[in-house]
């Protein structure tokens, strides 16, 4: 639905930490859906885990932050100048499987709840059909 231009006006991210590769449902104030190819060559798998390559956790959590990043961005007419939105907050968070070189992240964020320049989604990844990993996540906007 959107390609790595679109994701780029609306993420502040850029390689090697931009860890979305196309958004494929977006419903303005309402959800996301985003795809992330995880491939061997990323600079990760070098130390995590030498011989058994594991997607860190962390960079799931970052995954879905950005997707989250996308959706509030997105849904408020684009990323403005000097705005950054803060994870300032996970909860409930569950890995339930491993992701590996190869394997295609799918991660939706649906918008919870919003408070002024706070907002809460949930979070669910899946690779194929299995849920990877689950739980809350909040943020602040704030202007640098």
């Amino acid at each position: 639905m959107f390609d790595t231009e679109e994701i780029m006006r609306n993420v502040p991210h850029r390689y090697p930490f931009l860890l979305i590769d196309r958004v494929c449902e977006f419903a303005a104030g309402e959800a996301v859906t985003t795809l992330k190819n995880i491939t061997i060559n990323e600079a990760q798998f070098q130390g995590h885990f030498p011989g058994n390559p594991v997607f860190p956790g962390v960079y799931i959590i970052e995954n879905m932050a950005q997707s989250a990043c996308f959706l509030l961005a997105k849904s408020a007419g684009g990323l403005k100048a000097n705005t950054v939105y803060y994870l300032g907050r996970v909860m409930k968070m569950a890995f339930k499987k491993p992701v590996r070189p190869g394997d295609q992240l799918i991660t939706r964020i649906a918008l919870e709840k919003q408070m002024g320049t706070n907002a809460m989604v949930s979070a669910v990844s899946r690779v194929d059909d299995a849920i990877i990993a689950k739980g809350d996540l909040m943020f602040a906007a704030a202007s640098e």
